[in-house]
């Protein structure tokens, strides 16, 4: 698989949702308790670390919690995932976030 891209707050890998386009999160209701977003509160900038080649920034969702996004997709975490380095999410219409 490869370096992946994963969150600082917990280590855990990042995905990204085939249905989302640049800037839109179409995870919404049901989705979002499966596939929780990647959120930061209102004035925080995210950031990348060493190896991260693409920009970060933020997308307003239907309920006003901002939502991380890398290269303009949205982020993601699995619900399935219970530990730094776990892949359990890597499966059709989902995908591994590489930097």
């Amino acid at each position: 698989m490869g370096t992946l891209l994963v969150a600082a707050s917990n280590g855990h890998t990042l995905y990204t949702f085939n249905s989302d386009t640049l800037g839109v999160s179409n995870c919404k209701s049901g989705c979002s308790s499966t596939w929780p977003p990647l959120s930061v509160p209102a004035g925080v900038t995210p950031s990348g670390g060493a190896g991260v080649t693409g920009p970060l920034g933020t997308i307003t969702r239907d309920d006003g919690s901002l939502q991380v996004t890398y290269k303009g997709l949205p982020l993601y975490f699995f619900h399935g995932d219970s530990k730094p380095g776990d892949t359990n999410g890597n499966y059709t219409g989902w995908k591994l976030v590489k930097p």
